[in-house]
């Protein structure tokens, strides 16, 4: 079993920045991948970015590229997320997910904590 606990939401204007956290605990040696996704209000579920443990390797959706950095901290078993120039569209709930490897499918990851609020006004 593996808990994944997110922090960090909240509610910024557009322009500004937001750093979420993903912090885990469990059996997290069984999974060497953790990623970030995103669901607005009535959307699908969306890829946004995603680490591999063992080697730092890091991914990201094209519509977050070069705006959030993705990051791990090894001693906290944390991953997390640094949002800068937030843009209304990035609105959701933020959700962290392990997985056995990085996968912009969100079917590829087996467990996920409850999730956080990201709120950017215009």
């Amino acid at each position: 079993q593996v808990q994944l606990v997110e922090s960090g939401g909240g509610l910024v204007q557009a322009g500004g920045s937001l750093r979420l956290s993903c912090a885990a605990s469990g059996r997290t040696f069984r999974y060497d991948a953790m990623g970030w996704f995103r669901q607005a209000s009535g959307k699908k579920r969306q890829f946004v970015a995603a680490i591999r443990w063992s080697t730092g390797s890091t991914y990201y959706a094209d519509s977050v590229k070069g705006r959030f950095t993705i990051s791990r901290d090894n001693a906290k078993n944390a991953v997390n997320l640094q949002m800068n120039s937030l843009k209304p569209e990035d609105t959701a709930v933020y959700y962290c997910a392990a997985g056995r490897r990085p996968d912009s499918d969100h079917n590829g990851y087996n467990y996920w904590g409850r999730g956080t609020q990201v709120t950017v006004s215009s």
